[in-house]
């Protein structure tokens, strides 16, 4: 793949990963910021008088110009990302269309820097959490992203090493559970958080976990759409039709 085409992808993921995140935004913001602010009401209840703080920036512009700023420069981040990614491993890794490459990068993205990370350390609203221990908390939930996404890579690499001796499809299975085993390990040998204050709604606390996968899906699977389409125009362009190309005006 030359220099041009990687360019051409490279701009393409960041408009696929701008637009993922329009998407991921409206999610965010009619399913997420209502268990925010719920949230929000329980911590202030519950906080005596010396600890309410004076607010830097409003809850009315955190929860829209704040939002999407953050979404949109997060999509636009990981589109580009996403999309080098996809330069190096279109072709490295069996032998799929552009659209079919794309959906399953961005369905292996999802379950390895999210889904698996999340299902150790999920995502908490506000007034969950010692503010403590936040520095730890990062760094165990980034820590296991970091884990996820070298198994990942290891998992791939032995399936591409067993397929030509098993077979692609036992070879997947194997790698899957070779992946799942290991993760699994993880699992036990990290530490787990569980900070939740006494009181606290559950149905909040798991609606607003749910609206936080859901956040994800959508970015990630709107982005697998999106570039997926618009590589395999730039990848696969459609010859004219005869009729089109009759009518083509000819170039001097």
């Amino acid at each position: 793949m030359n220099s041009a085409t990687v360019r051409n992808l490279l701009v393409r993921g960041m408009l696929a990963g701008l637009t993922a995140g329009v998407l991921a935004l409206v999610v965010a913001y009619f399913l997420g910021e209502p268990y925010v602010d719920k949230a929000i009401g329980f911590e202030e209840t519950h906080a005596s008088a010396h600890e309410h703080e004076v607010e830097l920036v409003s809850r009315s512009l955190q929860s829209t110009a704040g939002l999407a700023t953050g979404v949109l420069i997060y999509g636009i981040a990981f589109g580009g990302i996403a999309a080098l990614a996809y330069c190096f491993l279109l072709g490295r890794v069996g032998r799929f269309a552009p659209r079919a490459a794309a959906l399953l990068l961005s369905a292996c993205a999802l379950a390895a820097v999210y889904v698996v990370p999340f299902l150790k350390y999920p995502a908490n609203p506000p007034a969950v959490g010692n503010p403590d221990t936040i520095g730890k908390r990062t760094t165990l939930y980034f820590l296991m992203i970091v884990l996820s996404v070298l198994l990942a890579v290891a998992a791939t690499l032995l399936g591409k090493r067993l397929a030509p001796k098993l077979g692609a499809w036992y070879a997947t299975v194997t790698a899957v559970v070779a992946f799942a085993l290991a993760i699994g390990l993880a699992f036990a040998f990290l530490p787990a958080v569980n900070e939740v204050p006494s009181g606290f709604p559950a149905t909040v606390l798991w609606r607003f976990r749910l609206s936080a996968l859901a956040i994800q899906a959508t970015l990630w699977g709107g982005f697998g759409l999106v570039f997926g389409e618009l590589a395999e125009r730039l990848l696969n362009p459609r010859p004219l039709s005869a009729a089109a190309a009759v009518a083509a005006p000819s170039r001097p």
